[in-house]
């Protein structure tokens, strides 16, 4: 017959034993992230993941991640399974729909940019990170956060795959982008002009690509400085990089070839050599930083300049 309490006094040891440990194996679980706002901890592998950047949405889906909440609205083409029923939709890229976040219990919240204001109150529902990139590092902020979201779903190998292949992609377009002559950035919004320099949110192409730019002196505004044509044609680039946003944030109306079909423009060396290169909007204006997306744009930019030779 079993001795109850031979056994109470065989197992007791054990159990406190047991005690001690459980906290240190819950800490052991724990994934502390720094962020552009911070510090989070997570506690262990989230498992419902929310995302209001469609830079974070582009890095998670080429890492392999499941994501269970998006935006409503915008999301580009190449990501548009997200758009179906499956995927919550939590708020547009600006602003969450509170009550959809708090109801669903995320165990993570990723804002960056636009979403950023909302770090705060959305921290009070549960863990969030801002995975904002600075203007001026960056494409060594996307390659930092698609470390950090590796890190946090145990996928560094495909992340550093991932990064191996942009840096090699860079290396190869900035071998040739000195001689490739000087670039002016332009953004069309309805039927009007901003220009972009170095230290602005497209800085990157001078400042990471190592094109040179046009211009020094650009106001590096949200969304550039207002320019006019007779503008464009005094700084005479050897390259026009277009980005249309009503095209990237479906307004309809006047395009980009439209606003720049001119005789002011078509005077420019940039026209005259057929050297528009006219950025795939999407990904440049609305995604931004996201890895996959990143290598798309280098490579559109590396095929353009290394075919005028």
């Amino acid at each position: 017959m079993l001795n109850v309490s031979y056994l109470a006094r065989l197992l007791s040891p054990l159990l406190i034993l047991a005690a001690l440990l459980l906290p240190t194996l819950s800490q052991a679980q724990e994934i502390t992230v720094q962020h552009a706002q911070g510090e989070t901890v997570l506690n262990g592998v989230p498992k419902k993941v929310f995302t209001f950047d469609l830079a974070a949405l582009d890095t998670l889906d080429a890492l392999g991640v499941e994501v269970a909440g998006v935006p409503s609205a915008l999301i580009p083409d190449y990501l548009e399974k997200y758009r179906g029923d499956a995927y919550a939709k939590i708020g547009s890229l600006f602003e969450p729909d509170f009550e959809a976040v708090n109801a669903a219990a995320p165990d993570l919240i990723i804002v960056a940019g636009r979403s950023a204001p909302q770090y705060a109150a959305l921290s009070r529902i549960a863990p969030t990170i801002d995975l904002t990139v600075a203007p001026d590092a960056f494409f060594a902020g996307a390659k930092k956060n698609t470390e950090t979201l590796a890190r946090i779903f145990g996928k560094e190998d495909k992340a550093a795959e991932l990064i191996a292949q942009l840096d090699s992609s860079v290396a190869e377009l900035r071998a040739h982008a000195d001689s490739a002559g000087k670039a002016l950035i332009i953004l069309t919004n309805g039927g009007k002009i901003s220009a972009y320099g170095t230290g602005s949110r497209f800085g990157w192409v001078h400042q990471d690509l190592g094109i040179q730019p046009a211009v020094d002196d650009v106001e590096a505004a949200t969304h550039g400085e207002a320019v006019s044509f007779e503008f464009i044609l005094k700084t005479n680039p050897d390259w026009l990089i277009v980005v249309d946003r009503d095209s990237a944030v479906g307004n309809s109306g006047q395009t980009a070839r439209q606003t720049l079909d001119n005789e002011l423009i078509a005077a420019t060396e940039a026209a005259k050599n057929d050297r528009i290169f006219y950025a795939d909007t999407v990904r440049w204006y609305l995604v931004g930083g996201g890895i996959s997306s990143l290598q798309t744009v280098v490579d559109n930019l590396a095929k353009a300049l290394g075919g005028q030779g």
